[in-house]
């Protein structure tokens, strides 16, 4: 599943290798309640084409109207505020005092080499860094292990893009249901996995990939890197510990299993019998979850996917 970032730069590589006059606009500063994050991404075509958002509102129409008229950075990189009064705000649908600014970059030809060694990091789940120089417009780009926020001062911009963080859930039950519902809209790739073909045949959520294979394989070929995230969920030692075995001999950024803390004390002796060391187990974290006292599947799921929030707040995922 490709990333918003990874679409938008794939949308302008296309229009640039058509011919066709394109911008890049980016989030690069928000005040007060705003519609999307800080770094959202949007790409403008002179033919009138939108891909990405900037507001879900009327900020894009403004924009596009704008840059096609030559009003807004016909030839070099603008940072363009809104929401500056309270009936622009009405205007264009902003939230009650909130403020944005955008950054507004002409594109050409020359951009192209750095566009394509974007897509093919995230293609490739490598972080990547894109330093705008503000006054001529030039990008250079370095690699890096994790992102870290955008910053915009008086002479350039830094920005870093990242693969999409992928989410393992071991056990196709009503649990990983609520989690995938959470995670799918929290914008997680979602992979559920699960032995038993029943179960996989049977799970009702859609936007997720499902796999019917032994979990420690799955783990080895498809969430072993450090933007993956590994949680087990069947109560069955003979699936979750074979996950857990090679989750936690990975990179994976977060392993995670349910349970009680009298099953997850025995799940860890378990793994010290299997070879783990100290340091391996002590990566796991069990009982799953922020203790909110949540007792039905979807609260379990609530204080699951709280933690991870709570752990990307800490730069720690």
């Amino acid at each position: 599943m490709k990333t918003v970032d990874e679409i938008v730069f794939s949308a302008v590589l296309d229009w640039l290798d058509a011919g066709e006059t394109c911008w890049l606009c980016t989030i690069v500063k928000t005040m007060g309640a705003s519609p999307r994050p800080l770094g959202s991404l949007m790409g403008v075509s002179q033919q009138g084409e939108l891909i990405g958002s900037l507001s879900g509102g009327c900020i894009e129409d403004d924009l596009l109207e704008r840059v096609r008229a030559g009003e807004l950075a016909p030839d070099k990189v603008v940072v363009h505020p809104y929401g500056v009064t309270a009936e622009e705000n009405e205007r264009l649908g902003l939230p009650c005092g909130g403020r944005l600014e955008v950054l507004i970059e002409p594109l050409s030809p020359g951009h192209r080499e750095a566009i394509a060694e974007i897509v093919d990091a995230l293609q490739n789940r490598r972080c990547i860094r894109r330093q705008v120089n503000l006054a001529s417009g030039a990008w250079q780009l370095s690699p890096l292990p994790r992102i870290e926020s955008l910053h915009l001062d008086d002479k350039m911009l830094l920005q870093d893009f990242g693969p999409r963080l992928h989410l393992l859930l071991v056990g196709a039950n009503e649990l990983a249901r609520c989690i995938s519902e959470l995670a799918t809209a929290m914008d997680y790739a979602v992979t559920v996995c699960d032995p038993r073909r029943d179960r996989i045949d049977q799970f009702p959520v859609s936007a997720v990939d499902t796999v019917c294979a032994m979990p420690d394989d799955v783990v080895r070929e498809r969430a072993s890197d450090s933007h993956s995230l590994v949680i087990t969920l069947t109560h069955d030692p003979r699936i979750d510990d074979m996950a857990l075995m090679e989750a936690l001999q990975s990179e994976a950024c977060y392993v995670g299993a349910l349970g009680s803390e009298r099953t997850s004390a025995k799940r860890r002796e378990r793994l010290l019998l299997l070879d783990l060391s100290e340091a391996e187990i002590g990566r796991l974290h069990a009982p799953v979850g922020l203790p909110i006292g949540s007792k039905s599947a979807m609260e379990i799921a609530v204080a699951i996917m709280a933690e991870l929030v709570q752990l990307k707040a800490q730069r720690k995922i």
